[in-house]
């Protein structure tokens, strides 16, 4: 398809049966960009967006949204709404449509929903290498809050003494949501709680009480525990991290120490990006790749 400014590009509601195609692109996207970078695409294949888009677009919570030109889907956009800040991503647009401001539509979209709602405030992450993107969040009024460092490998430590790593459980919510305010200002007992049925959280126990929590140890799951100590025990309890892999506030410079001496390997730069409400962080965290 030609493309020129002349095509309009409308916006509607993705569907679950957008999912195909958006994964198509989805991959296409990131394994363009990162290579010419010489990174590692974030997906292993152009099955996994297309799995990851089918649920994004079916899960409550999460708003997800479009965009067409001359009747063919050209990108996708989707926002986490289950606390009082939200999270974008992923974003992507078509290689070959992009000069037509898709993706500053894709993110207008989202932004004006969030607004709308009364988010407290709105996050993403950006890989540190992607000119553009940065480019373009920077403009809608994005800040860097944290460079991140996305790590993987297999842990040589797998236990920290004193600290003892255990399935989260329904019961858990109440202190984890109190961690999660006493680090960030802000509770994520809704994902947490989702996570917890899906099998993924854990929590982590010192002296008798929970210091940590993980949603997951991987690419979309974030962490918060009250320090190092407590997230290094959640980390060596994996044998691996899902998707690309764990992502490491840079400027923790001895948690990021601690995981390079403990087998695992940075791959990739990313940045953490804010607008509107953000408190520095009181503690020990990870990031998902949402926020």
């Amino acid at each position: 398809m030609s493309t020129s400014p002349s095509h309009e590009v409308t916006l509607r509601a993705a569907t679950r049966e957008d999912a195909a195609a958006c994964g198509a692109i989805c991959y296409e996207a990131f394994s363009k960009i990162n290579a010419a970078h010489g990174f590692p695409c974030d997906f292993p294949s152009p099955e996994a967006p297309k799995g990851l888009l089918t649920m994004l677009f079916s899960s409550p919570g999460i708003y997800c949204v479009v965009a067409e030109v001359d009747g063919r889907l050209v990108g996708s956009n989707c926002m986490d709404e289950r606390s009082i800040v939200a999270g974008i991503g992923p974003v992507t647009v078509d290689p070959g449509v992009q000069n037509l401001g898709v993706g500053r539509k894709l993110m207008q979209d989202v932004l004006d929903r969030a607004a709308a709602r009364g988010a407290a405030g709105v996050r993403l992450v950006q890989a540190a290498f992607h000119n553009r993107s940065f480019s373009l969040y920077t403009r809608l009024g994005f800040d860097i809050r944290e460079p991140l460092a996305c790590m993987q490998g297999s842990p040589l430590e797998r236990q920290v003494p004193g600290c003892e790593v255990r399935p989260a459980q329904p019961a858990d919510l109440d202190a984890c949501n109190g961690l999660s305010k006493q680090v960030h200002g802000f509770e994520r007992g809704a994902e947490l709680a989702q996570a917890i049925q899906q099998k993924t959280a854990l929590v982590v126990e010192r002296a008798g009480r929970i210091t940590g929590y993980t949603s997951g140890l991987a690419f979309f799951g974030h962490s918060t525990a009250e320090t190092n100590i407590d997230l290094q025990a959640l980390i060596a309890s994996a044998e691996s991290f899902g998707g690309p892999g764990l992502l490491v506030p840079a400027r923790n410079s001895a948690l990021l120490r601690w995981c390079l001496n403990n087998g695992l390997r940075v791959v990739q730069p990313m940045n953490l990006m804010s607008l509107g409400l953000y408190t520095e962080p009181a503690g020990a965290w990870l990031p998902s790749i949402l926020f």
